[in-house]
């Protein structure tokens, strides 16, 4: 079966998940839901702002603190700029990643393990300009999904897409760092950049194999 659509997508298939739950009435900004990976959003936020030679103070406060007036009524979505401004970070960061061989994203080099037939087949990614699209697309709609954006996912289950790859904890690292790279590209603001990075790293068990 022909693959379209490769590992960092999967980052994001949990959030459909998180997408579909209620969440109560007070909740005014978006959460992973995860308290490990909310950490490691704030970590990674706080990290870069002192690298920036910028305050990192008050990076583990209450987010409700750093939004305020109309913006606490937006959704993610909203604060993101919409189906435009998700597309902008999903072509900024697909163009890293794909570049970037920290993360590896066409599996060169790797093949597949278990017992079977398809034991030390190769799992590299040769992607067309189509397939490249498409997985784009996917992205997109499952980011605005995830942040409760009104997008339906067109795309595949992508647990079962990933099983073989042997997708280390470093590679999913520099994929979300060059998430990262793209939001701070566009601007988007260290709230907003918290928020969705800690929905990026709770999908981390669904991706990573080899830790």
């Amino acid at each position: 079966m022909r693959r379209t659509i490769r590992p960092l997508i999967s980052i994001l298939f949990l959030l459909s998940g998180c997408a579909g739950q209620t969440q109560p009435e007070d909740r005014q900004f978006h959460t992973s839901g995860n308290r490990e990976a909310d950490q490691r959003a704030e970590q990674r936020i706080a990290a870069d702002q002192q690298i920036k030679g910028k305050s990192a103070q008050g990076a583990g406060g209450n987010p409700l603190q750093q939004l305020t007036g109309a913006d606490k009524a937006k959704t993610l979505f909203e604060r993101l700029g919409g189906d435009e401004g998700i597309k902008k970070i999903v072509d900024d960061f697909t163009a890293r990643a794909l570049a970037d061989p920290r993360v590896n994203w066409k599996r060169i080099g790797v093949t597949r393990g278990g017992i079977n037939f398809k034991r030390n087949v190769p799992v590299e990614w040769k992607p067309n300009d189509e397939q490249i699209n498409l997985m784009k697309t996917h992205i997109a709609q499952f980011v605005a999904l995830a942040t409760g954006g009104p997008t339906k996912y067109e795309g595949k289950e992508m647990k079962q897409a990933h099983q073989g790859l042997h997708i280390t904890n470093a590679e999913f690292d520099a994929s979300i760092g060059d998430f990262k790279a793209s939001l701070d590209k566009l601007g988007i603001a260290t709230q907003e950049q918290k928020e969705v990075l800690a929905i990026l790293e709770s999908s981390r068990p669904l991706i990573v194999e080899e830790r």
